[in-house]
């Protein structure tokens, strides 16, 4: 009988890796407790510790772009205001 391969999602992956990371319990204890192959769970250790600098360059770029550009129409926006109501106050000598 066949055994059909087992799909395990990136959040299980990521579970397994950073209890690895802590280093409490063995790789055979934690192999027994997620009925994983030691060398699996090494693997995504390693996998983890390579890619875990990525994720806070990537978030970092995608967010300040966003943001500056729309910090920058709110502030030409308000600055537009600002001289309006100043032009205003000035013509009816408040």
């Amino acid at each position: 009988m066949k055994k059909s391969r087992r799909k395990f999602s990136s959040a299980f992956k990521a579970t397994v890796a950073i209890e690895a990371l802590k280093e409490r319990e063995t790789l055979a204890e934690l192999s027994k407790r997620f009925e994983l192959h030691p060398t699996m769970i090494s693997k995504w250790k390693q996998e983890f510790l390579e890619r875990s600098a990525s994720v806070f360059e990537s978030k970092s770029e995608a967010e300040s772009g966003v943001d500056s550009e729309k910090l920058y129409a709110k502030i030409g926006q308000l600055e537009m205001e600002n001289d309006f109501l100043k032009k205003s106050f000035k013509k009816t000598g408040l």
